[in-house]
């Protein structure tokens, strides 16, 4: 999912706002459309909501429930969690999503 592009057609809400918001904790639709104002409606949001929750990075195809394993295994680092996933060790964007999940622990 790497670029910047509206996801949220109805208000306008882009990805990389998304992706900002997952790095300050938020995982769920509810808590996404608070934070964002996505509708969790539209054609953007039913096509591409899950995935974007779902994911941490699209370079290497790391799910988050994948990095919530590892860090439950005790990866606490960025770079543990890489060698564990390999998340991260792409272009490097993830890396603000996998300091929240390793903080939170989910």
């Amino acid at each position: 999912m790497a670029g910047n592009r509206v996801i949220c057609e109805k208000n306008n809400v882009e990805y990389i706002a998304i992706r900002q918001a997952m790095c300050t904790g938020v995982r769920t639709l509810d808590e996404l459309k608070k934070a964002t104002a996505v509708c969790g409606s539209c054609a953007g949001c039913t096509e591409n909501l899950d995935k974007i929750l779902s994911s941490v990075c699209g370079c290497k195809n790391v799910s988050l429930q994948a990095v919530v394993d590892a860090v439950k295994a005790g990866a606490n680092t960025v770079e543990k969690v890489g060698e564990v996933t390999q998340a991260g060790t792409g272009c490097g964007r993830c890396k603000g999503l996998l300091e929240n999940v390793i903080s939170l622990g989910r």
